[in-house]
């Protein structure tokens, strides 16, 4: 009888589809730090404190912009202002489970200037939480408050931020 021979190997399945880049999250893991994971949609942020853990990777705390509506945001759910926010509250969850430092994990985005992912980090770090993250990325003040936009989302930005440190401090 004779023995077939593979063609090629098949690459993990999340891997083909384009969604993890394995080769980093190896390296993430290796510094056995909590990753402080940002997604960005069209329309929302997700920011999650996540811990490694073998049976599979577990959140510790999350936060969403769709939860800023609780505290009075009337702005867009998917812009700068919002992201910043979304990181703050996630930071100060985590922060009240324990988390002191955690390393930035931005997954498949590219590292933009200014971009809203960087906002979202932004927040995590006026969270008091220590996370390493070069200045030179953050997005100007003007715009992590909002008052670049056509309607001056200043007011309501500082009313939100208020309202969040208030309940998780």
């Amino acid at each position: 009888m004779k023995r077939m021979h593979k063609a090629y190997t098949l690459k993990y399945r999340r891997r083909r589809q384009g969604r993890t880049d394995y080769k980093l999250r190896l390296s993430l893991l290796i510094s056995r730090k909590p990753r402080f994971v940002i997604r960005r949609k069209l329309n929302n942020i997700f920011v999650h404190a996540v811990e490694y853990d073998t049976n599979g990777d577990k959140t510790v705390a999350s936060g969403h912009s769709r939860e800023l509506l609780k505290y009075g945001w009337k702005g867009h759910k998917g812009n700068t202002p919002s992201a910043y926010l979304t990181g703050l509250l996630c930071g100060l969850r985590a922060k009240k489970k324990g988390i002191k430092e955690g390393i930035l994990d931005i997954g498949l985005y590219r590292a933009v200037k200014g971009s809203s992912i960087f906002a979202a980090a932004k927040g995590i770090i006026d969270s008091k939480q220590e996370v390493k993250c070069n200045e030179k990325y953050f997005p100007s003040e003007e715009r992590i408050t909002g008052k670049n936009a056509k309607t001056d989302m200043t007011k309501n930005f500082y009313e939100v931020k208020n309202k969040i440190l208030e309940k998780w401090q």
